[in-house]
C-alpha cells in the first residue's frame, strides 16, 4: 500500500474523487445511481475531462459502455425534456473531442435535431423546456445554442446550418430579458410559477441559479469562434464576473440557494458554472477566474470532504454526504482547478 500523497497535486485529487464517483457507476445501466439521468450526462463528462487532463485512456470502455447501455433506459438520449437532451449532447462531443469516435458526434447531431423541433415564435423564438410546451426557459436555450455552436465548429459539411441556429438562438435570448440588470441570468420567461405564454414572456424572477451562468459561457465562447463578434467574449465576461462576485460568501466559494437541501437537480449546479468558467478562461483568461476556481477546489479539498474522498453539496463546508450528483459537481472545480495547474 503506497503511502499517502501530502499536499497532492489537483489531478491527484481529481483521481481520488473519479475513483469514488465510479464506485456509484452501474455497467448495466451505463448510469450512475444514487441520482438522476440527466446527471449521469454531467458525471460522464466530468470523466471525460478527467481522461483528458490526465492523459488517460482508462475510461474510453466506460465511455463506450455508457454510449450503448444508457440507450436502454432512453433511445438516441432523447426524453421528453430539451434540457436533457443538451446535456447528453455536449457529454458526447465532450468524448468525441477527447477519443475521435464519430459515433459520438453523430448521435450529438441526432440529439440536436430533436431539440431544434422545440423551437416557435412564442415569446418571439426560443426552444421550451419539455415537450409538453408549458415553459421557456434560461437552460434548455443555453444548450441549444451551446450544442449548436460547438457542432458549428467540427461538423464541417454542415457549420453554416448550425451557426444560422446559434446566432439565432443568442439573438433571441440576448434580447429576451432573462439577463437581468446585475448581469445575472434568472430562470425563465413567464410567471414566478414557471408558466410561459404568449402573454406572459417577461423575465420571472426566479433564482438565478449558477447554472444559469454558466452554460452560456462555454456557449458563447464556441460561437466566438465560429463568429468573432467581440460583443460575444464580452457578454460572457459580463456574467461571469457577476456570477464570481454576486454568488459568492465572504471567502469566494459558489453557492446556490438552495443549499444545504438541493435534491437531486441543484446539487449539480456549481460544477456545471465552474466547467464553463474553464472553458471561457481558455479563449479569454483571467486571472479572477483562475482565483476563484482554485479557492473552490480547495475549499471543497480541504471542507467539504468525507471518508473515501466523498465530496459534499456545500462547497464551504461541512461535509453532509457523498452521492454522484454532488461527487461530479465538485468535480467539476477540482478537475478545472486541474486543468489551470497543467497550462502553466
Amino acid at each position: 500500500m503506497n503511502p499517502p500523497v501530502l499536499n497532492p497535486s489537483q489531478v491527484q485529487r481529481a483521481a481520488r474523487g473519479i475513483q469514488t464517483l465510479q464506485g456509484w457507476y452501474n455497467q448495466s445501466t451505463g448510469l450512475y445511481t444514487t441520482t438522476a439521468w440527466w446527471n449521469s450526462a454531467n458525471a460522464t463528462t466530468v470523466l471525460v475531462d478527467y481522461a483528458r487532463v490526465s492523459k488517460s485512456t482508462q475510461y474510453n470502455p466506460v465511455f463506450a459502455n455508457t454510449f450503448t447501455a444508457a440507450q436502454k433506459t432512453s433511445l438516441n438520449f432523447l426524453n421528453n425534456y430539451y434540457d436533457d437532451e443538451g446535456w447528453w449532447a455536449l457529454a458526447w462531443i465532450d468524448a468525441y473531442d477527447l477519443t475521435g469516435n464519430q459515433q459520438y458526434l453523430s448521435m450529438a447531431e441526432t440529439i440536436f435535431a430533436d431539440m431544434a423541433g422545440g423551437w416557435d415564435n412564442t415569446c418571439g423564438g426560443g426552444i421550451w423546456w419539455s415537450k409538453d410546451r408549458g415553459y421557456k426557459n434560461a437552460i434548455a436555450n443555453e444548450l441549444f445554442l451551446s450544442v449548436a455552436a460547438h457542432l458549428a465548429n467540427r461538423d464541417t459539411a454542415n457549420s453554416a446550418s448550425y451557426l444560422s441556429w446559434a446566432n439565432k438562438e443568442w439573438t433571441w435570448f440576448a434580447q429576451t430579458g432573462m439577463i437581468n440588470s446585475k448581469n445575472l441570468i434568472n430562470d425563465g420567461l413567464g410567471s414566478s410559477r414557471g408558466q410561459t405564454s404568449a402573454n406572459s414572456c417577461g423575465n420571472n424572477g426566479q433564482a438565478t441559479w449558477s447554472y444559469n451562468q454558466g452554460v452560456v459561457l462555454g456557449g458563447l465562447v464556441e460561437l466566438s469562434k465560429a463568429n468573432p463578434d467581440p460583443s460575444l467574449p464580452q457578454a460572457a465576461q459580463k456574467i461571469a464576473t457577476a456570477a464570481i462576485t454576486s454568488l459568492v460568501d465572504a471567502n469566494g466559494i459558489l453557492h446556490d440557494p438552495c443549499e444545504p437541501n438541493c435534491g437531486a437537480d441543484g446539487v449539480q449546479f456549481k460544477g456545471i458554472f465552474v466547467r464553463n468558467l474553464i472553458a471561457l478562461n481558455s479563449s479569454y483568461p483571467q486571472a479572477a477566474y483562475k482565483s476563484f476556481v482554485n479557492s473552490n477546489a480547495n475549499a471543497i479539498w480541504t471542507k467539504s470532504q468525507g471518508t473515501n474522498f466523498q465530496f459534499g453539496q456545500v462547497w464551504s463546508g461541512p461535509f453532509d454526504a457523498g452521492n454522484a450528483a454532488s461527487q461530479s459537481s465538485a468535480l467539476d472545480a477540482i478537475v478545472g482547478a486541474a486543468i489551470l495547474q497543467n497550462a502553466k
